[in-house]
């Protein structure tokens, strides 16, 4: 099983970046893959809503794990897989201040996810790296 991953040290407390992952509605500000957005009710494991790329389709996810402060997951039903969107969070301050290292994944599972690691795949290499660098510019300038 292929990853796509990114990880990322901000000088941020896990709260601080877990609140910016609550804020579905703001994702687009940070991440320059993401065109809309939104949650349907509060963000807890069990509820839906949708994701639309700056490329491709709206896709319809569900937030699988929540962990308040320290990690989500959601997901996207494609034909025959299932991509999974892992984010965590833990600290990693030190003496000098507040850090947190923030990792995020993406990961294809099912009959059709070596297709769709093929054809989705290259766009998070170079997508990923501008997410990191997002979220650690809009938490950073919201600390």
């Amino acid at each position: 099983m292929r990853t796509f991953e990114g990880t990322i040290t901000v000088r941020a407390t896990p709260a601080q970046v877990f609140a910016l992952w609550a804020d579905s509605a703001g994702w687009p500000r940070w991440d320059p893959d993401v065109k809309a957005a939104r949650i349907d009710g509060p963000f807890v494991a069990g509820a839906t809503g949708s994701i639309t790329p700056q490329q491709g389709p709206t896709l319809r996810i569900r937030v699988t794990r929540v962990l308040p402060d320290r990690a989500f997951d959601a997901e996207a039903r494609l034909p025959l897989c299932t991509m999974r969107f892992e984010h965590e969070c833990e600290a990693a301050g030190d003496a000098s201040g507040a850090a947190t290292r923030v990792t995020h994944r993406v990961v294809f599972e099912g009959p059709l996810a070596f297709v769709f690691r093929r054809v989705i795949g290259p766009s998070l290499v170079t997508g990923i790296p501008g997410t990191m660098a997002g979220l650690k510019r809009a938490v950073e300038a919201a600390t």
